[in-house]
């Protein structure tokens, strides 16, 4: 245990471990129920990767060692959705490296030899996940050979397991990256820019062009004589497939019935607060009374002036007025919400202070805090004395050891807030839930004058009558919508309530409009066929809904019913731009003058300077429009080119040859491609083994 609590100290106080291969921080929901999918089908499977189905109890376990990876390294499970999602992401990135890019690495010939290994862990030519990590770090803060041999020594006498679970994380989290490594090798080595390549580059990103123009705009107006037929889209479809790959998505309509508290409930809880004011005036110990009647917490915060208007302007008012004769505020209300105040304290506080610390740890920490202390008091050397005994290492902003830095009352390790008000240049000791430390503040900003308030805050929340009627109103719009998607509508029109469309909503989706938690919607969308209306769903027992599926788009490339439209406006433009520009050849046929040209189409002549080829969006320009006018003879008119919103004719008036480009320039922007490239390894392998994410059915 001596070894695990050393190796979470050094990484650091209040800090979030990040474990090796960017897989996050480790934290998984201990209630999830691991048993109760062991019977299902492999429609219930977690994910299919490289044809290896991923059952949700592979998944699981693999989460599982994670897990507990993450307890072993910070001693505790603390957990918020994101960090659950995290770890998820983990989980299954983790699983696709085993299952596809290890197998894709060896199909290629490559390996990490048992040597290579050794040599990366334990050799002479250390991975950064070992040289790098707070665990085999020395006194110093810097890498020990011999705090690395001390914890490999230690892992079979660990009868917990855990830091031989840890170690072996650390060998196949350093095999892997070196495997990554060499296989994005063979990419980064085999792109190869010749000098030609080079030069071309070069040239285009330094040649630019000034042009005189006159555009055709296609407008907006649809063109009846324009006709793109089903044959032709059709035939465009089957020649463009790859282009409409999609994911799963539903289209629903949905109406909500938020559960708002009634002009009674409002009333009755202005009462509440009402009949509390005077025992809050009254009361002398106001931590325990907010504590007990109070919506909002107790704090010890220090508001200085304009702090408050974010509560309400009146109690910034009271607060910072001249209200000596009333020791509390009266009632102010801001929508739901009622709040009174009292000033609790008046003085003059830092807004930050600069802070140092010796932190111990262990039965004996108080003494050796004191015993440290008495040699500061003395004149003893507090960095050098933190460098020789605090537990926290990590610590030393400017490069002294034991400097924490700035801390201000929204950031400060908890259990330091006395030190917002402590002496500058005075050392004591101090007890927190890391250990005993020595501290002291070294600077801290001009005091000015800040008040410590109490306030007590009721919500007026929805009564149980109040439930039970919304409810009563959603269950009469889900009996009339029951029979299907004619009827949901109607009663949304007869009912006047608003139904609200959400096309294309993924598995993952668990927010719909402002509402998070909606995934019991998402997951009755996913389970029913269009047409189907739901009866009530709850989200966070506050939002009733009622939902019916509109149309269903599978996994795969979308059907051409579903992109018909899309493909029609294409064509449409492509049709309608080689008219525009039929029409305006024989309305300018003989014109050589731009201007006369201008006048015969109705525009005007515009001009734009220092059109470089490599940026095909300069000036918000049309692409098609500058890749001819970069090859354009110089002083002719040239056109019309039919282009994305319209036609163009032209004149190429000038160039410039610059040398701003240079070929470090060159060699940064193939530095950066070789870079997108490797991160686009692991997603083009997935897409190749049509590897398959169910993850959001269940989580």
């Amino acid at each position: 245990m001596a070894v695990l609590e050393k190796i979470r100290v050094k990484f650091g106080i209040a800090a979030s471990i990040i474990i090796a291969l960017g897989l996050l921080s480790f934290i998984i929901d201990p209630n999830e129920l691991i048993s109760a999918f062991n019977n299902m089908s492999s429609k219930y499977d977690v994910g299919e990767i490289n044809g290896k189905s991923i059952s949700y109890n592979d998944f699981q376990e693999n989460v599982q060692q994670f897990t507990t990876i993450n307890e072993m390294m910070t001693g505790g499970s603390a957990q918020n959705a994101q960090q659950q999602a995290q770890i998820r992401d983990a989980a299954w990135q983790d699983l696709v490296y085993k299952h596809l890019f290890n197998k894709n690495a060896r199909l290629a010939g490559l390996n990490v030899g048992d040597e290579e290994l050794v040599d990366l862990t334990t050799g002479s030519n250390l991975s950064p996940l070992i040289a790098q990590n707070p665990a085999f770090a020395g006194e110093d803060g810097s890498f020990s050979k011999e705090e690395l041999l001390r914890f490999v020594q230690n892992l079979d006498s660990d009868a917990s397991g855990n830091l031989r679970t840890y170690w072996n994380y650390l060998q196949t989290s350093i095999y892997n990256n070196q495997l990554f490594e060499k296989y994005n090798a063979l990419f980064t080595n085999g792109n190869i820019t010749n000098p030609l390549m080079m030069r071309k580059m070069m040239e285009e990103n330094n040649s630019t062009t000034d042009v005189e123009f006159v555009m055709v705009p296609y407008g907006y107006a649809q063109d009846s004589t324009i006709v793109v037929s089903d044959d032709e889209i059709r035939s465009y479809y089957n020649n463009h497939k790859k282009f409409y790959r999609q994911t799963a998505s539903r289209d629903i309509e949905y109406v909500v019935f938020e559960v708002v508290p009634s002009a009674e409930d409002i009333a009755a809880t202005n009462n509440e607060i009402v009949s509390l004011r005077e025992e809050f005036e009254q009361t002398d110990n106001v931590r325990s009374f907010i504590m007990k009647n109070s919506d909002r917490s107790y704090s010890d915060h220090y508001y200085k002036t304009g702090e408050l208007t974010s509560i309400a302007q009146e109690i910034e008012d009271f607060v910072w007025g001249n209200n000596a004769a009333e020791a509390v505020s009266p009632v102010v209300a801001k929508g739901n919400n009622f709040y009174v105040a009292r000033v609790v304290d008046s003085r003059m506080v830092p807004d930050s202070v600069y802070v140092r610390h010796i932190l111990f740890q262990g039965d004996n920490a108080q003494a050796q805090a004191d015993s440290v202390l008495d040699v500061i008091n003395k004149g003893g050397n507090f960095s050098a004395l933190a460098t020789l005994h605090s537990v926290d290492q990590g610590s030393a902003d400017g490069g002294e050891r034991g400097n924490i830095g700035w801390m201000t009352q929204n950031y400060i390790i908890p259990g330091f807030e006395s030190l917002l008000t402590a002496e500058v240049g005075k050392p004591a000791t101090l007890k927190t839930q890391y250990g005993v430390h020595v501290v002291e503040v070294t600077k801290r900003t001009k005091p000015i004058l800040k008040k410590q308030v109490a306030i007590l805050e009721k919500e007026a929340l929805a009564s149980k009558e109040t439930f039970n009627a919304f409810y009563s109103k959603a269950n009469a719009f889900a009996t009339a919508a029951a029979a299907g998607y004619d009827a949901y509508k109607k009663a949304a029109d007869e009912q006047g309530v608003y139904s609200h469309p959400m096309n294309n909503m993924p598995e993952s989706a668990d927010r719909l409009g402002a509402i998070e938690n909606t995934k019991e919607v998402t997951r009755w969308a996913f389970d029913n066929k269009p047409g189907k209306v739901s009866q009530i769903i709850t989200v966070d027992n506050n939002y009733f809904f009622v939902a019916t599926v509109k149309a269903a788009h599978k996994e795969g490339i979308a059907d051409v019913k579903e992109v018909a439209s899309t493909i029609r406006q294409q064509l449409y433009y492509e049709k309608l731009g080689e008219k525009v520009g039929a029409q305006t050849a024989e309305k300018i046929q003989g014109l050589t003058d731009l201007q006369a040209i201008a006048e015969k189409l109705n525009t005007t002549v515009s001009t734009e300077s220092g059109i470089a080829f490599s940026s095909l969006n300069a000036q918000g320009l049309d692409p098609k429009f500058i890749g001819a006018l970069s090859v354009a003879p110089e002083g002719k008119i040239c056109g019309p080119v039919v282009g994305s919103i319209g036609a163009y004719v032209f004149k190429v008036t000038g160039r410039d040859t610059g040398s701003y480009f240079t070929e470090d320039d060159a060699k940064m922007r193939e530095s950066q491609m070789s870079q997108y490239t490797s991160q686009m390894i692991i997603p083009v392998m997935m897409q190749d083994a049509d590897v398959k994410d169910n993850r959001a059915r269940f989580f």
